[in-house]
């Protein structure tokens, strides 16, 4: 085979290669998104970023809602995944894990340069009070990532300082406190906020004495 005829194969490879359209779709998608806002981000500004035309775009996304859900799904909540749950999943207690998917998130900003904030928060605040089909589908993300602090707390107790206190509302405070911290990380264009927030994060949810654990009652409740 000749070498004209060995790149025109590949030409012909790359241009039938509906998952890898449909991943450069969804990837431009998001850092658009991220970057400018849904609402200011048109479809034609997706398809230049993302080097389609109108029919592979319409292909695999009827509409901009219909994308804009398939990257909250796909990348929004696989972004949440590794920076958050992973790392949860790993520690060998809720306060490193914490700990370490705050830092982790951190350091990255400040090798990055610049913060665009949380994709959860950023799109839930755009949004969610308009859409129910967006609402939902961020509510499914944040309820996941909820569970999973939960999880993990009903399984090794709630520190002292929360003893009483049902493990997915604690849950939902460490996730309300670092999305307020990444809020003001992204109007300061600083991760120190979130630096200070894991500092205090970690403080609280920090064990007295290792080992002992609250017992769980009920519907997840501590007592």
């Amino acid at each position: 085979m000749s070498l004209r005829m060995q790149l025109n194969r590949r030409r012909k490879l790359r241009a039938n290669d509906p998952e890898g359209t449909r991943a450069r779709i969804l990837d431009a998608a998001s850092d658009l998104f991220q970057s400018g806002g849904y609402h200011n981000t048109s479809v034609q500004d997706v398809k230049r970023t993302a080097r389609v035309t109108s029919g592979a775009f319409h292909h695999h996304f009827e509409s901009k809602k219909a994308l804009g859900l398939a990257v909250i799904h796909e990348r929004v909540g696989t972004a949440l995944k590794e920076a958050w749950l992973e790392p949860l999943l790993a520690a060998p207690a809720v306060v490193d894990g914490v700990n370490n998917a705050i830092a982790g998130i951190s350091g990255g900003l400040r090798a990055q340069g610049f913060v665009r904030g949380c994709p959860v928060n950023n799109l839930a605040v755009e949004l969610t009070f308009s859409d129910s089909e967006f609402r939902a589908a961020l509510q499914s993300v944040f309820a996941e990532w909820q569970q999973v602090i939960a999880h993990r707390l009903k399984i090794e107790g709630v520190p002292p300082l929360f003893t009483g206190v049902d493990p997915a509302i604690l849950a939902g405070f460490v996730i309300a406190a670092y999305s307020g911290a990444m809020t003001r990380a992204k109007a300061e264009q600083s991760p120190a906020p979130l630096d200070s927030t894991m500092r205090l994060l970690t403080s609280l949810l920090r064990k007295i004495e290792p080992g002992k654990h609250t017992r769980i009652r009920g519907k997840g409740r501590a007592a």
